[in-house]
């Protein structure tokens, strides 16, 4: 027996493909949705971590900070504590600089040269007095400037013909100098005891005596 199909067969295809091509379309939309949101939900996650994240490092930024600041206070208070040492250090070396300057002046001076006036402002001593020679006043810079620890850069500021003559048998003229002498500290230096030396202290004080006649 032959069969004969009458029904239209074409239409039935068409809604078979124009059905799967339906669910195609709504099975692709789904995995889309899936992914969209699965991706999503992983991108929420990863912003949630970065947050903690970003959390905990501004907490400890802010830490760091304070440390930052009490390390600041504390090396301020380091320099203040240094500068007030160093304070402290230089009164009790200036407290004794004049009685050092007196000892090197002795230690300085030669033979025949008599000092009638010492000064000192600031850093920078004058000093006033009478020398038998030429001679006496050069080696005395010479001391000043090449053997001494408390002296520096000496200028002569003036020499000139005393009128005072010395009182000795010789008559010989005497001159009449200034001079400008610079201080410094000697670095870690021990401190002396001064003691006078008896030749150059004797000629300091015999210096009047010499002048009056």
């Amino acid at each position: 027996m032959i069969l004969i199909n009458l029904l239209p067969h074409r239409e039935e295809k068409r809604r078979r493909k124009k059905i799967a091509f339906l669910v195609g379309i709504g099975a692709a939309a789904f995995a889309g949705a899936l992914t969209v949101g699965i991706w999503y939900g992983i991108v929420q996650q990863l912003t949630s971590a970065q947050q903690e994240r970003n959390a905990y490092l501004g907490s400890e930024i802010k830490k760091l900070e304070e440390q930052i600041k009490d390390v600041a206070a504390l090396k301020s208070e380091i320099e203040s504590l240094k500068s007030r040492q160093k304070a402290v250090e230089d009164l009790q070396t200036d407290r004794n600089v004049p009685v050092y300057l007196l000892n090197e002046l002795v230690k300085q001076t030669p033979e025949g040269m008599y000092f009638w006036s010492v000064k000192q402002s600031g850093q920078i001593l004058s000093v006033v007095g009478t020398a038998q020679t030429n001679e006496r006043v050069s080696e005395f810079l010479r001391n000043t400037a090449n053997s001494s620890e408390w002296l520096e850069k000496p200028q002569l500021v003036e020499i000139k013909v005393s009128g005072a003559q010395a009182t000795d048998r010789t008559q010989k003229r005497l001159f009449d100098f200034s001079i400008r002498v610079s201080v410094k500290r000697p670095q870690e230096k021990p401190i002396p005891v001064a003691a006078p030396a008896s030749g150059a202290a004797a000629r300091t004080v015999a210096a009047p005596a010499a002048a009056k006649g």
